[in-house]
């Protein structure tokens, strides 16, 4: 009997070449446009998604945030379709805020937590309509949903194919938006929702955004995904829209002094160490919490943990002398005992400032403020060299933009 052979593959040396295991990454409804625009092959995983970091030049994809249009693809964000007759019951139950407050075609920035309190995500909720919601996020919560629905008349389903989704944000986003066609959007203020036309179905624009510009995002089934972009792109030829990755928009986020799930704070479902959880009054998110509602997830071990004065930590923005980004730098007291850490830092060309978000241990940031300092290692020649840097505690945000909440927005 012969031996059989393996024969070799005329890929295995190039597959060897690049790495054995190889993960395929989902691409979004906007994918054919975006690959079309990529200059740089500068990717990373979002949520499974293939989404640019940088598709031609990072910085000036900023400025395009700052003085023309970027266009950001947010498909691969986590959407929820919660509808039904306890669906603002079952909501009040899960999130911080009140939910009752929120009135159809509006939006608002929120919170959920475990029964520790301890934050699960942050995301946005849009009240579609009286008994029908889109819960937006970073991290993936279905079998929690789930869980948490029984005993409530609601339905729950992930929708984040089935959904596509942009942000178009810059002081020209509003210009462009009336030059597409969509008639009424100037009577959009800053969280308002409403749906418009488009072709033979309808697009859901929302007056919010991460950059803390006047900006829109935009939601359509992902049919019509292609045919909404090129709209966009062509009614912004003459108003200097600019396709954007994540660096852009990460940049501008910080100016904005805006959090990032799993970046700022670990999510309870992430943390491995018990001291790595946060409560919202811990990243401040305690804003959200509405005591005067009924019962909700954490209720209890938030209001005693303010009782009690438990709370550990406190998320800070601080400026850094200098102009080298403090990226994950130690924050130290009187530069000897260790404080805190840096979380997102970075030079913003609109401030002029050297800005940063920390989380610290209390009672630093909060009633000890004076004499902190950060240590950067700055690549100098070859060499990195520690810096010692002082850092000062400011507000958030960092930049306020009064075309953010124009009424009616500006035409630039």
């Amino acid at each position: 009997m012969g031996k059989a052979t393996k024969k070799s593959s005329p890929y295995a040396g190039r597959i060897a070449a690049r790495g054995h295991f190889r993960t395929l990454r989902l691409d979004t409804p906007f994918q054919p446009r975006i690959d079309a625009l990529m200059k740089r092959n500068d990717w990373y995983d979002w949520g499974g998604y293939r989404a640019p970091n940088s598709l031609w030049d990072e910085e000036l994809e900023y400025f395009a945030i700052r003085s023309q249009a970027a266009l950001f693809d947010i498909s691969p964000m986590v959407k929820y379709r919660i509808e039904g007759p306890d669906s603002e019951a079952f909501l009040n139950r899960v999130t911080l805020r009140d939910v009752a407050k929120l009135k159809p075609g509006r939006v608002h920035y929120t919170a959920w937590c475990d029964d520790e309190g301890h934050v699960l995500d942050d995301g946005t909720l849009f009240r579609l309509a009286e008994d029908r919601f889109r819960l937006c996020c970073q991290e993936r919560h279905l079998p929690w949903l789930l869980d948490s629905a029984i005993g409530f008349d609601v339905s729950v389903a992930e929708e984040t194919e089935a959904v596509a989704g942009l942000a178009l944000q810059g002081p020209t986003s509003f210009a462009i938006l009336r030059e597409a066609g969509f008639a009424g959007v100037e009577h959009l203020k800053v969280f308002d929702l409403f749906d418009f036309p488009h072709q033979n179905g309808t697009v859901t624009i929302s007056r919010t955004g991460f950059t803390g510009d006047l900006g829109y995002e935009l939601f359509a089934p992902a049919s019509l995904a292609l045919s909404l972009w090129d709209r966009l792109m062509e009614a912004g030829q003459t108003r200097g829209i600019r396709a954007i990755g994540y660096t852009a928009l990460n940049r501008a986020r910080l100016e904005a002094g805006l959090i990032v799930a799993n970046a700022d704070f670990s999510t309870a479902e992430h943390a491995l160490r018990a001291d790595r959880v946060r409560l919202p009054d811990e990243i401040g998110l305690g804003f959200m919490v509405d005591p005067d509602k009924g019962h909700f997830n954490g209720r209890k071990a938030i209001t005693e943990a303010r009782k009690n004065r438990k709370l550990r930590h406190i998320l800070v923005g601080l400026e850094i002398e200098g102009n080298v980004p403090a990226d994950h730098a130690i924050v130290y007291h009187r530069k000897t005992k260790e404080v805190g850490l840096v979380s997102a830092a970075g030079w913003s060309p609109l401030a002029k400032r050297n800005l940063a978000i920390a989380s610290l241990e209390r009672p630093f940031g909060d009633t000890v403020t004076d004499d902190l300092w950060v240590e950067i290692y700055a690549m100098r020649e070859l060499k990195y060299e520690k810096l010692m840097k002082r850092a000062k505690i400011v507000p958030r945000p960092f930049v306020k933009l009064d075309r953010r909440t124009a009424n009616p927005p500006a035409d630039f």
